[in-house]
């Protein structure tokens, strides 16, 4: 396969980026859409050029960190895959593709297509775990949780944290990325005793990085690669008017929060 590149470039963070085209020749149908991209940059390498930066780790499917559009989509044309899953037997010889990173201004580009996604790891660090003494880990029979309760919060606690849900979002919301690791913890027992403390602290630390509103209109969790349900966004405006509900001092008019 031949196909054309449009590649975002941007050097550093404080610079003016702009679209480069590359042409990659002889590719293999069955390269990944990641090992296709280390043939270019072997080729900008030997010819004394910058290669393109981007981010990637673990290639399965499981850290999150190969974010970027490709052809207008997050991770690509495929549903429920990262773009290290994506192979480039999804596109036809001769094609011209784009490839740029996430448009969010909590998500900025450091360089090309690497973006600092430290405000997600802030939202965690106010509230997505648990800091009460639980023992040591439990028999898997010792704590009895009904099927469909533990398949929600398995489901829940697949979120990667890849960012694909605010690049999809015209809002730049993180209503399903906090949904989703406000579940996982809001649906079992071990995260009952802080749950309160959870949802207030996460939603307000959203809400500090500058993340937009929940638009509702459900790209978010169609372009997730895990395929997280919008439910959880609706588990969490519960749990957040609850949370604010039990706080003292509060006018009815604020309680439920707009994200």
């Amino acid at each position: 396969m031949d196909l054309t590149l449009k590649i975002w470039r941007q050097p550093n963070a404080n610079s003016k980026g702009e679209f480069k085209s590359y042409q990659v020749k002889e590719i293999s149908p069955d390269t990944s859409f990641l090992e296709m991209l280390d043939i270019l940059n072997e080729d900008l390498l030997h010819n004394g050029e910058d290669p393109v930066h981007f981010d990637h780790d673990c290639r399965e499917g499981i850290c999150g960190t190969c974010s970027m559009f490709i052809n207008g989509r997050p991770h690509g044309p495929q549903r429920g895959i990262t773009t290290c899953q994506l192979h480039m037997r999804s596109f036809k010889d001769g094609d011209n593709i784009t490839i740029e990173p996430w448009r969010a201004k909590p998500f900025p580009v450091i360089k090309d297509l690497v973006v600092d996604r430290s405000s997600f790891e802030r939202i965690i660090q106010a509230g997505g775990y648990i800091s009460i003494g639980t023992g040591g880990v439990p028999d898997a029979n010792e704590i009895p949780i009904p099927r469909r309760i533990a398949n929600e919060a398995m489901d829940a606690a697949a979120c990667i944290g890849c960012g694909a849900c605010v690049a999809a979002c015209k809002n730049a919301s993180a209503m399903l990325f906090v949904s989703a690791k406000v579940s996982h913890l809001a649906l079992l027992p071990q995260g009952q005793a802080e749950s309160k403390e959870r949802v207030e602290n996460m939603v307000a630390q959203m809400d500090k990085e500058g993340f937009g509103s929940c638009t509702n209109t459900g790209a978010c969790s169609a372009e997730c690669p895990k395929e997280i349900s919008l439910e959880h966004i609706a588990r969490l405006n519960r749990e957040y008017f609850f949370a604010k509900q039990s706080s003292e001092n509060v006018p009815v008019g604020d309680q439920v929060h707009e994200g």
